[in-house]
């Protein structure tokens, strides 16, 4: 992703003496008015459960109180009715993975009380690993701080990041030669980019801000701002919607035509949830995702959020190459391309001075 960035009180009130006597009064009276009231039995308060797995749910009911109905809830769908207090069992199958809110609308009769609880859906899936054989070596542009990348009928789409320095371009496969460019305004880090129809869709870091370019000519045509994803990342085009990454485990799901967030997933592996899913590509179904300052790319389900596969690029670079530690830490692994009609797959790093064409071997 980014440069230069690896991503009490003086005093108190005194309350006049009557109001504080007239607190506890209040404080007592209402304490004795109440009686306990429902609550879970199980399950626990961010109790973990492996994805498939069967949530069993049971109410905690209050001596000399009955359940007349109990309505519950899976984020916010309704997922199981009762006429009584039995526990209920509620599949995850189908579902994505990440925090999920449990509601139980409880009526005794008289009243109804309304009961949350959240869980956290876990991957019990451990990820194929493989390598990699380098099928072909290409030119790359050394001053190409990379962010996205995509192929398209014999060209690559780069994005490129830094303030001051940020670009977008159609380079040549081949030769490595810079096509046509447009520099972005100073005040932007370039992100990810995609090309969805005739035209170009482009992030930017912490500006809040995607921008709409011609595909052809890369006249900026308009803008549009993040919503809860509060940064760009990287970005692609499954040919329905765009799916964006902000720097942590989410995958964000764009409306293609007006860019509003439609749908997230998180992301996890066998171990919990895998933060830094950096530069994207769909690639037959699944999305490939760096993991930044990591030589690592990760495939995912896209419904799920399962991590199925993890891809290791370590020794792609040239050992040595980069002299400083600064430049080791920011000039990582990104960008991934795939070429749907030649089904070649080709990665590269930000100012690396190669783009590699690759093929994946499954480790044993």
């Amino acid at each position: 992703m980014h440069f230069g960035q690896v991503k009490n009180t003086a005093g108190k009130a005194v309350l006049p003496l009557f109001l504080l006597f007239s607190l506890v009064f209040v404080i007592s009276c209402k304490d004795k008015a109440s009686s306990p009231g429902f609550g879970f039995k199980f399950p626990d308060q961010g109790q973990a459960f492996g994805l498939g797995e069967e949530v069993k749910i049971g109410l905690e009911v209050p001596e000399g109180t009955s359940v007349a109905t109990a309505t519950y809830l899976l984020d916010g769908k309704e997922v199981a009715v009762k006429s009584n207090a039995d526990a209920v069992s509620v599949s995850t199958s189908g579902l994505s993975l990440g925090y999920k809110l449990i509601t139980a609308v409880v009526d005794d009769g008289s009243k109804k009380d309304t009961l949350t609880i959240n869980i956290e859906l876990k991957s019990a899936v451990k990820p194929e690993l493989y390598g990699y054989e380098v099928i072909k070596t290409m030119p790359h542009d050394t001053a190409a701080y990379t962010q996205g990348l995509e192929y398209h009928n014999g060209r690559f789409l780069e994005s490129t990041g830094q303030e001051q320095h940020s670009t977008l371009r159609w380079v040549d496969v081949a030769s490595g030669k810079v096509l046509q460019q447009i520099k972005l305004e100073d005040q932007y880090f370039g992100e990810g980019s995609s090309l969805v129809g005739d035209k170009i869709v482009m992030l930017t870091w912490q500006n809040k801000l995607g921008l709409i370019f011609d595909a052809k000519s890369f006249k900026q045509l308009s803008t549009f701002p993040y919503q809860a994803s509060m940064e760009g990342w990287g970005l692609c085009f499954d040919g329905t919607q765009l799916i964006k990454s902000d720097g942590t485990n989410k995958i964000w799901f764009l409306n293609k035509d007006n860019y509003k967030e439609e749908r997230s997933i998180e992301v996890y592996d066998n171990n919990g949830p895998v933060d830094s899913l950096n530069e994207l590509e769909y690639i037959d179904g699944k999305i490939y995702a760096n993991v930044y300052t990591k030589n690592i790319i990760v495939v995912i389900d896209p419904k799920s959020g399962v991590i199925e596969k993890q891809i290791d690029f370590s020794g792609l670079l040239p050992a040595g190459y980069f002299k400083t530690e600064d430049e080791r830490g920011n000039n990582v692994l990104n960008g991934i391309a795939w070429d749907k009609t030649g089904r070649r797959l080709f990665v590269t790093g930000k100012k690396w001075p190669h783009l590699f064409e690759v093929k994946l071997v499954a480790k044993k």
